[in-house]
């Protein structure tokens, strides 16, 4: 009899070592081997996952290959049904999910529910285009043809999500995926594997056929995924993490002519001009800066403030910043969880080091605390030189510098002084210089007056080196679709 997903989750916590989901079956890694994923707030082993081999990526492939056709032929009602009913299952279970999300990722359990709200909105989003899917009709302008333009599913899909959002990234590119009618194999970071694991789980119990979600855990996803990229069965990539890595699966990918999407690094300036309202702006770094205790490619990177209100900004924000509780994500009042791991801990500590020796002044936070964790306090650095890494390089963690400028053209020059493009935020109150530089910023997302702009209704995604394609959004499900024009002879 199969579990329910609160036990499933439930048994993951406990320690029950968990399986490969490949072609609508549990199974162990070919090779035996299982590898351990790890609490951040603690170091403690949580479970053991299956370490999937190069015959297990075959595998996944080979089911996802099999299930494309009768997918792909699946009504837009069935598909739309069936992401609907992972929404509900979801959401029915989102204490279970944060919990979960929690421990394998170390955010606090408050932003972890909010994970499951957003990654589960995915889903009734996607749910909804489903059914949106068009074509178009008519005569072509010479007359000698009819012309009739279909969409259908790319087919078989490699998804490789990221470690800081377990279910979102999953859901952000699941959702799309299965709406367009295109199988996948998700490949989760190896740090945070459960709540992938937990995700097909409630595909499974909602009914998604065997071989339509395949989730592949490895260590080694060079040597398990990577023979994928130039299989002629693959026709998508979606991944989500660094730049480095992604500029490598871009190369591998071009050997296939697989369609990509590419959602990658990010380094956002926070730009506050001299009229802005500073306490929302004040409210606003926050939220850009320390949501999910600053590892996103949203955060907050660089904050350019004008020199005419420079000092107080850093006030009020080094006093917020130094408020915030720093803690084990599941105790009550905290605010900011560990660090993913002790490797990124010691970077981040790195590049304040580095900022200092530059001459930064640091204004609150800045000092590894003592005892277990990957724990890293909110930390303001004022007075910051532009050559520092803290500003040249993604920071991945609650450290805000923060430099001055004199004039708008200074603020656009010092904000798109990066080979990243993600988003960037701008806080003031004309809004007719906002709507003036808007255009001259070189992102794909801009918060205005707003320190938090993703939603699953928005396209998410960057320029230059922050990615290509857009993921949510109406556009999300454009990625996982081809145009196929038919001309009839009138």
């Amino acid at each position: 009899m199969s579990v329910s997903v609160a036990d499933f989750i439930e048994s993951l916590l406990s320690g029950h070592p968990a399986d490969l989901y490949l072609d609508g079956r549990w199974t162990p890694a070919s090779g035996g081997a299982t590898f351990a994923v790890e609490d951040p707030a603690t170091g403690k082993i949580i479970t053991e996952v299956a370490e999937g081999t190069p015959a297990d990526g075959q595998a996944a492939l080979a089911a996802a290959d099999a299930a494309q056709e009768s997918w792909g032929a699946t009504t837009p009602r069935e598909r739309a049904d069936l992401l609907r009913g992972a929404f509900d299952l979801i959401t029915a279970h989102a204490d279970d999910f944060a919990r979960l999300i929690t421990a394998e990722m170390g955010k606090s359990l408050a932003e972890a529910r909010g994970e499951v709200t957003y990654g589960a909105e995915f889903l009734r989003w996607f749910s909804e285009e489903a059914v949106r899917i068009d074509g178009r009709y008519g005569t072509l302008p010479s007359g000698k043809l009819q012309m009739m333009v279909d969409r259908r599913p790319v087919g078989p899909s490699l998804l490789i999500t990221p470690w800081n959002f377990p279910l979102a990234m999953a859901t952000r590119k699941l959702g799309p995926a299965l709406a367009a009618g295109c199988t996948s194999i998700v490949k989760p970071a190896e740090l945070t594997p459960l709540t992938t694991l937990a995700v097909a789980k409630v595909f499974e119990e909602v009914g998604v056929p065997a071989g339509v979600i395949n989730v592949l855990t490895t260590t080694d996803p060079a040597a398990t995924t990577g023979p994928l990229l130039s299989d002629p069965r693959l026709r998508k990539l979606s991944f989500t993490g660094s730049t480095p890595v992604g500029k490598a699966l871009l190369a591998q990918a071009a050997a296939g002519v697989l369609r990509c999407s590419m959602e990658l690094g990010g380094s956002a300036p926070f730009i506050v001009f001299e009229d802005a309202d500073l306490d929302a702006a004040v409210d606003g770094a926050i939220a850009a800066k320390t949501r999910n205790i600053g590892e996103a490619c949203t955060a907050a990177n660089r904050f350019l403030v004008h020199r005419d209100v420079h000092d107080e900004f850093v006030t009020r924000f080094a006093a917020r910043m130094g408020d915030l509780r720093v803690g084990a994500g599941d105790e009550p009042g905290t605010d900011l969880g560990p660090l993913i791991d002790d490797r990124s801990r010691e970077r981040v500590h790195g590049l304040v080091s580095d900022a200092v020796e530059r001459g930064a002044r640091v204004v609150v936070g800045g000092e590894l605390p003592d005892g277990p964790g990957h724990f890293y306090p909110a930390t303001v650095l004022s007075g910051v030189d532009a050559r520092s890494r803290v500003v040249t390089e993604e920071i991945f963690g609650p450290v805000a510098p923060v430099q001055s400028f004199a004039d708008e053209d200074e603020a656009v020059a010092l904000a798109n002084s990066t080979e990243y493009g993600l988003v960037g935020y701008v806080y003031a109150k004309d809004l007719d210089r906002v709507i003036r530089i808007a255009p001259r910023l070189q992102f794909g997302m801009l918060g205005v007056n707003a320190g938090v702009v993703s939603d699953p209704a928005a396209p998410f995604g960057g320029v230059k080196h922050s990615g290509l394609g857009r993921e949510g959004g109406r556009e999300g499900i454009d990625e996982y679709l081809e145009y196929q024009y038919v001309g009839i002879a009138r």
